[in-house]
């Protein structure tokens, strides 16, 4: 992401997009910015393409996809309980999506979810507490909401390698 399109700004924007016109106005300007590349299918890439090709990326790596495609709305489904904010302990307080008030992933949200995880992780509080050494973004296995308290302890947990350095252990 060679122009800085995904900065503090753009994050504020999704945090405030229920609340507030003018923060769904510039996220949706954003989204469409094009990123000076092409796509895969030779079009324009757009800042939305981006968001999800990169998502897919670090999210959906063990999923059976084309590993250089967007991620789509299932994928998002898919693995958006996947992510937890803190250290390997897993506090159901600390489940990413919850933590932002995510409590249905759909057609209509899916690409606003990735790009607040991206965000996030690129200039948001995430970013700001991994640089500080604290909170980290884990990478659980499929549906650990639903799993017993055992089993969540158990799990296995991988990194999450971010241009500019590891993310998360």
């Amino acid at each position: 992401m060679a122009k800085q399109w995904i900065d503090r700004s753009f994050y504020n924007a999704i945090l405030d997009f229920d609340e507030n016109q003018e923060a769904q106005e510039y996220y949706y300007s954003i989204m469409s910015q094009e990123t000076g590349k092409a796509g895969a299918d030779g079009r324009p890439e757009t800042v939305r393409d981006q968001i999800l090709r990169v998502y897919a990326m670090l999210f959906c790596e063990d999923m059976d996809r084309i590993p250089t495609t967007a991620a789509n709305v299932d994928d998002v489904i898919r693995t958006a309980d996947r992510l937890y904010v803190g250290e390997v302990g897993f506090d159901p307080q600390h489940w990413y999506r919850m933590r932002h008030h995510f409590p249905v992933i759909d057609e209509d949200n899916y690409e606003r979810f990735a790009a607040l995880v991206i965000a996030d992780l690129r200039a948001g509080s995430l970013h700001e507490a991994i640089a500080n050494g604290g909170d980290m973004l884990l990478v659980g296995e499929v549906d650990p909401l639903h799993k017993t308290e055992e089993q969540r302890r158990s799990q296995h947990v991988s990194a999450v390698n971010f241009p500019g350095g590891e993310v998360a252990e």
